[in-house]
């Protein structure tokens, strides 16, 4: 790469991670599960995962600082193709659950612009939502499949704009009650023991949320060659990426704290919460739902850019050259766009479906985008499964003392477990379903098969590819 190309500092790369894989959600989402005790969650989840997840990335970025792959490549080089190709196909298939829930969001914000309340999604049938779902997403897949990417760029600023005001209701909500010494809706804030949680099955089950918030830093190693000095700043870069989560997760969950009553959330507070806090924000500070239909509008125009991104950038890493042996040439297929029409079409059938099935049990709207949202907190944590994996066959190659190899791969190898274990146990039916009941019993048997259907699937393709091959 040409020098004048390294012009990037480590503050640089570490507001683009932050902005990318940072949402405001990740606070609501966590809050709505432990309330304030949430805030003992981060900081276990930041020091015993998050920190030693981002040192990962940055040993593995700066060993391969040319990998515009990514993790299947980082797989590929440490163990082989083949691991390599089901690296690549697990960032995409969990991506599906993903894609699943865009449209819901989508919805939300268009609701709440139009209304400005959470009643009108709340009593609405969770069939109906699947519908519109649906809509969302075949016209969104239809203009990504046009090779339309204009709406990248206009959901990339909106992006940014939207962590901006996000963060101005941190700020906002800790002045109303530092500042302006408004009563707090949660009594004892300034008590510890508001913050430390009971750790029964019901506290374990609810991690998974935590990791599925904090992951995502990997997509940043490319970043590295822009770096004058990348294997000794990037690591720096990670560091205060981690900072930035932190004091984000910790003083938001707070500052939550202050708006919502922590011993008695809103059962809506995972899908309404950011828009009623903006609303209560904008009464207290006498400016109406400014602040609301701001966060409203840039975060529908986010949303939008973020399906069209994920229905296009995961199927072109596992329909790359380095995949082409393992995958059937029928995928391969591309139209006038040079879009892979059938990887297209294969993304839609899938998702399609993880939309629809739900809704055979799940009755209620809130209910239905509570479901999807902890679906994804338990399948796309394996795909962080390979970056470990990636790690520990990257230090076992490597030619060092046993004294510096062994805590690096127990490191790995504990990091890999903890994934494991907190995703298996995120399958476990949440939000207050009563335990044993038929929809308990319906949704621990989704949770559970759709990740093993997701392996099948990857497993499959190459046996047809193999198949068609000797035809």
């Amino acid at each position: 790469m040409r020098k004048e190309n390294k012009n990037l500092n480590w503050y640089n790369i570490s507001l683009i991670a932050f902005t990318s894989m940072w949402s405001i959600s990740n606070i609501f989402n966590n809050y709505s599960q432990q309330g304030t005790q949430a805030i003992f969650s981060w900081v276990l989840i930041i020091f015993l995962y998050f920190i030693p997840y981002i040192w990962i990335v940055s040993k593995l970025g700066a060993t391969f600082p040319n990998s515009s792959g990514g993790v299947s490549i980082w797989v590929e080089e440490t163990i082989n193709s083949k691991m390599g190709y089901l690296a690549a196909w697990t960032y995409w298939i969990v991506n599906i659950s993903y894609l699943a829930q865009k449209p819901q969001n989508i919805i939300v914000a268009i609701s709440w612009l139009f209304t400005m309340q959470a009643n009108t999604l709340n009593h609405l049938a969770s069939w109906k939502i699947a519908i519109i779902s649906l809509v969302i997403l075949i016209f969104f897949m239809w203009l990504s499949a046009r090779g339309i990417n204009t709406l990248k760029i206009i959901g990339s600023i909106a992006g940014g704009a939207m962590l901006i005001i996000s963060m101005l209701l941190i700020v906002l909500s800790l002045a109303t009650f530092f500042i302006f010494h408004a009563k707090p809706a949660t009594s004892n804030l300034t008590n510890v023991s508001s913050f430390i949680p009971r750790f029964n099955t019901t506290y374990f089950t609810t991690l998974s949320m935590f990791v599925f918030a904090v992951g995502g830093s990997e997509k940043i190693s490319p970043y590295i060659n822009y770096l004058k000095n990348g294997k000794n700043e990037f690591p720096k870069s990670m560091l205060f990426l981690a900072i930035l989560v932190g004091a984000s997760a910790i003083l938001g969950t707070y500052s939550l704290g202050i708006l919502f009553n922590s011993h008695a959330i809103p059962k809506d507070l995972i899908m309404n919460g950011a828009y009623v806090a903006f609303q209560i924000l904008g009464e207290k500070f006498h400016i109406g739902n400014s602040l609301m239909i701001l966060y409203a509008f840039s975060n529908l125009l986010a949303q939008i850019a973020a399906l069209i991104i994920s229905i296009d950038a995961p199927l072109k890493i596992l329909l790359s050259e380095n995949n082409k042996k393992y995958i059937p040439h029928s995928l391969m297929k591309k139209n006038k766009h040079n879009i892979s029409i059938n990887g297209y079409i294969l993304t839609g059938i899938l998702t399609s479906i993880l939309i629809i099935i739900p809704t055979i049990k799940i009755k209620n709207a809130t209910n239905f985008y509570y479901w999807l949202l902890n679906l994804n907190s338990v399948v796309i944590p394996f795909k962080f499964l390979f970056i470990f994996l990636a790690f520990i066959f990257l230090i076992k190659h490597q030619k060092i003392s046993f004294t510096k190899k062994f805590p690096q791969i127990m490191l790995g190898t504990w990091i890999f477990i903890i994934t494991l274990i907190i995703s298996i146990l995120g399958m476990i039916p949440k939000n207050n379903i009563p335990y044993h009941s038929s929809q308990w019993w319906f949704q621990l048997s989704i949770n559970i098969s759709t990740p093993i259907i997701f392996a099948i699937l990857g497993i499959i393709l190459p046996i047809i590819k193999k198949l068609k091959n000797h035809q």
